[in-house]
């Protein structure tokens, strides 16, 4: 499937649907321009999954990444994009279906909303990309910006149409836009996804390290099972029937966490967390997650 665009409008936006999201933006309490955006986009990512939940998508997909940590389970950053996993692989699967949902669901909330269904029949991860330019224009914002250019959202949206099993899922609640239910992947195969990335991604992302002192700082026990059907279906463990376990994925982390530039992952955090959370980012080194790793090694 190639490219496809798709806008909405804006027009049927009732004001009691915009004080929705005006009051739920108000309790956020932002103290920046880069919070307050960062806010917005947030308040976007959760309209997105009730619309998601309303058409049906979780009885085949599930949430899982650091939007995921965020909104279900209290991490202290703010994240990009969503992330969702099938339950079980189907190389069929096409966003097609969710697409009205979505149009509609934004309409009803004052957007113009423009999707941009960039997924590939013979790539398993699907992509559409969520943009709008209008929000910012009916919302009252504490922080001044460009007049024709307000606040502009983008929201990545991706699943893996073939992931690894392993996974283990549990049914959450949000109450925001309204009362709905998502399935989620659990804390521990979270936990395997995260130590899949931080392993095998081929740039350090400073933001997977935020995630892995949260993980560790809460003894989030590692789905190790995952972990290795992950590695052996891709990055430098491909096909070697690797059988993870704790002390195999402290040796391996090791040898990431010495070849590091810390200083480079700390920036790739700052703008995503909040002033009280700058300060521990000062402890970013080799050091410090050497010894976030014994306690991962010493934990349950």
């Amino acid at each position: 499937m190639g490219a496809e665009f798709f806008e909405t409008g804006s027009k049927g936006a009732g004001s009691m649907s915009i004080r929705i999201i005006q009051e739920k933006l108000e309790s956020y309490k932002a103290r920046s321009l880069q919070e307050e955006t960062n806010a917005v986009k947030e308040i976007t990512q959760e309209i997105v999954l009730a619309a998601l939940a309303r058409s049906a998508f979780f009885k085949a997909a599930a949430f899982q990444g650091g939007t995921c940590l965020r909104i279900l389970y209290g991490l202290e950053r703010f994240s990009e994009d969503l992330d969702f996993v099938l339950q079980k692989p189907d190389p069929q699967f096409s966003f097609e279906a969710f697409l009205g949902p979505l149009r509609q669901e934004f309409e009803a909330y004052g957007y113009n909303l423009q999707i941009d269904d960039r997924s590939k029949p013979d790539v398993a991860v699907k992509k559409l990309f969520l943009k709008d330019h209008s929000i910012g224009k009916v919302l009252s914002l504490q922080f001044k910006r460009p007049r024709d250019f307000p606040l502009p959202i983008k929201v990545k949206v991706e699943i893996d149409t073939n992931p690894p099993v392993g996974s283990h899922f549990a049914q959450q609640y949000l109450d925001f836009p309204f009362p709905f239910a998502i399935i989620v992947q659990d804390p521990p195969s979270l936990f395997a996804g995260k130590c899949h990335a931080l392993l095998c991604r081929e740039y350090v992302k400073g933001r997977d390290w935020y995630d892995f002192v949260w993980y560790v700082s809460r003894k989030t026990p590692v789905n190790y099972a995952l972990l290795s059907n992950a590695l052996d279906q891709i990055g430098p463990w491909q096909g070697q029937g690797i059988q993870t376990g704790k002390e195999w994925l402290v040796a391996a982390l090791e040898k990431k966490i010495r070849a590091i530039d810390w200083a480079g992952a700390k920036r790739d955090v700052e703008r995503f967390v909040l002033p009280a959370q700058l300060p521990s980012l000062e402890l970013w080194g080799t050091a410090f997650f050497l010894d976030r790793l014994e306690k991962l090694r010493t934990s349950l």
